[in-house]
C-alpha cells in the first residue's frame, strides 16, 4: 500500500509559502491507517522497548495503537497542568516561542528503553524536547518513530544520536 497516497498537501496553510502534508485523509481511511501501524510496529517487535510515549495530541494517534500491539505501556507528555500526579517537566524553545512539555513521574521505571512516537517529523524540537524529558526522568530514548519525516526541515540531524524511523519521507 502507497501510504504516501493518503497524504494531502495544502498550500498555504498555516500561512503564505508553506505547503502542508495533511495525515488526515490517511487517519480517515482505516486500512491506510492500520497499515502504517502495522509497519511501525513490524519496525519495533523484539527490540529493547519498555514504554512508548508521545507529545500530545496528534502523537498520540500514533503511539496508543502502537503501545497496545506491541504490549507497552504508554506515557503521554503532556502540557503544563494536564497531568494530576506528581511530574517530571521541561521548557523548551521552539521557533516561534516556548513550550514545556510534563510526564507522570511514575510513567516507567528508571533505566526504562522508551521509543518516543508523533506523527510528523518537521524540525524536530517538540521530539527533542520529549527525548531530554525521558533522559531526565531516567530513561533511555530507544528510538523515535513517525508516519511522515520532512526531511529539508533537518530534524532527524537535531535528533541526533538518536535513531529516527519513518514510514515516508518528503
Amino acid at each position: 500500500m502507497d501510504l504516501a497516497s493518503y497524504i494531502r498537501d495544502i498550500p498555504d496553510f498555516p500561512k503564505p509559502g508553506i505547503l502542508y502534508k495533511d495525515i488526515t485523509p490517511l487517519l480517515s481511511e482505516p486500512r491506510a491507517f492500520e497499515e502504517s501501524i502495522r509497519r511501525l510496529c513490524a519496525h519495533y517487535q523484539g527490540q529493547p522497548v519498555d514504554a512508548i510515549a508521545a507529545a500530545e495530541a496528534r502523537g498520540f494517534l500514533f503511539a496508543a495503537p502502537l503501545a497496545l500491539r506491541l504490549h507497552k505501556p504508554l506515557v503521554p507528555l503532556r502540557k503544563p497542568g494536564k497531568l494530576p500526579y506528581r511530574t517530571y517537566s521541561l521548557k523548551y524553545e521552539l521557533e516561534y516561542g516556548s513550550a514545556e512539555l510534563q510526564m507522570h513521574a511514575d510513567g516507567f521505571d528508571r533505566g526504562a528503553k522508551v521509543l518516543l512516537a508523533d506523527d510528523v517529523l518537521a524540525t524536530g524540537g517538540t521530539m527533542q524536547a520529549g527525548a531530554r524529558l525521558v533522559e531526565q526522568a531516567g530513561g533511555a530514548v530507544a528510538g523515535c518513530a513517525f508516519l511522515v519525516e520532512l526531511s529539508f526541515l533537518g530534524g532527524r540531524e537535531r535528533l541526533r544520536p538518536h535513531d529516527v524511523y519513518s514510514l515516508i519521507t518528503y
